[in-house]
């Protein structure tokens, strides 16, 4: 029982994750399609600046359950999957590093190549992520041993691309919605068209995936035992739907509410599809890493449960009323103020 609890906390975790940092990611992917001047360019900026560090606590928290709670499966990830995972912190340093570099020197070559590290900080994660869970969703070839053979571009296969190009499209309308909530009306007005545009794009992307993971996957195995699951990927579906009509309202809050619930039942569509498995063999069902077999003793899974029901909602209050606290449209003012990015 305290497996399965574990397992769903997982895989809600990471659906928060995406959530928060997948909008940071996003835009920041977007700015040189968005912004055009310097001001633009520190609106996108500053449109992150208060949420940002914040957001990855959830990737840092995500990551650490993984270790707690499922140790045999964090081994076999992070030895399995160094290099993509590498790259993906990397990527993540280098974008925090930006924020903080941009703004201590005037020049425009200086500034430039911070952009450049911002995107490629974005961009990067955004695509590695929806890739590496794509290919634990269709199965890796782990051994008896715990070993994952082949080589980091046999993850490059086109289920694992359409999950990583999934990824970075939820990701892109989910930080162009926030960017039109956060900046002036120009800027603002810009970036909803960006997102209705980007929106075509991941409605037609999001059909293929689902009728890719009916060939390429055994995620559907878990819904069709029990029909009453189907309520989740319902419930993405509608999210997606109602984000267009929303934008088009110009509700932008709801909208972003709608994308962020697309994530995350996105995210659990998975997750519960996975179920019992977390890391599926393709070579043999039985070498697979389980919530059962990968999971830490009961006692330590009772006394983390113990710590999250004391320590999340704490946190998520925190993120709460930093979130109301920056929660108007970014005007000149701000881009003024001395410790403005």
């Amino acid at each position: 029982m305290l497996e399965t609890i574990w397992f769903l906390l997982w895989g809600l975790l990471w659906g928060i994750y995406f959530m928060l940092d997948g909008f940071d990611l996003g835009l920041g992917t977007l700015m040189p399609f968005l912004a055009r001047t310097e001001d633009e360019k520190r609106y996108v900026y500053n449109a992150m600046g208060p949420f940002w560090d914040g957001n990855e606590v959830w990737l840092i928290t995500a990551g650490g359950v993984t270790f707690a709670a499922f140790p045999t499966t964090y081994a076999v990830m992070f030895s399995g999957l160094y290099t993509p995972l590498l790259l993906i912190l990397f990527a993540l340093i280098i974008r925090g590093v930006s924020f903080e570099f941009r703004s201590k020197l005037e020049g425009a070559g200086w500034r430039s190549i911070w952009d450049k590290c911002l995107v490629i900080g974005s961009f990067l994660p955004a695509l590695l992520l929806g890739v590496a869970f794509a290919n634990i969703f269709k199965g890796l070839p782990l051994d008896v041993n715990g070993n994952i053979q082949g080589t980091t571009l046999d993850l490059l296969n086109p289920y694992g691309l359409a999950g990583g190009l999934l990824f970075v499209l939820l990701f892109t309308v989910h930080g162009a919605i926030w960017g039109a909530i956060k900046m002036p009306q120009a800027l603002a007005k810009r970036a909803t068209s960006m997102a209705s545009g980007l929106w075509n794009v991941l409605l037609v992307v999001a059909v293929a995936f689902l009728i890719a993971t009916w060939f390429a996957t055994p995620l559907y195995d878990n819904y069709l035992n029990q029909p009453v699951l189907f309520l989740v990927p319902l419930a993405a579906v509608l999210s997606l739907l109602s984000i267009k009509a929303l934008l088009i309202k110009g509700a932008h809050w709801k909208a972003w509410f709608a994308s962020s619930a697309t994530i995350v039942f996105t995210t659990l569509f998975g997750v519960i599809g996975l179920f019992p498995n977390m890391l599926p063999s393709t070579i043999d069902p039985s070498y697979s890493i389980t919530a059962f077999n990968g999971s830490s003793s009961p006692l330590t899974l009772k006394i983390m449960l113990g710590v999250a029901l004391v320590m999340v909602p704490v946190v998520l209050a925190y993120q709460i009323w930093a979130y109301n606290l920056f929660k108007h449209r970014l005007d000149q003012d701000d881009l003024d103020y001395e410790e403005a990015y």
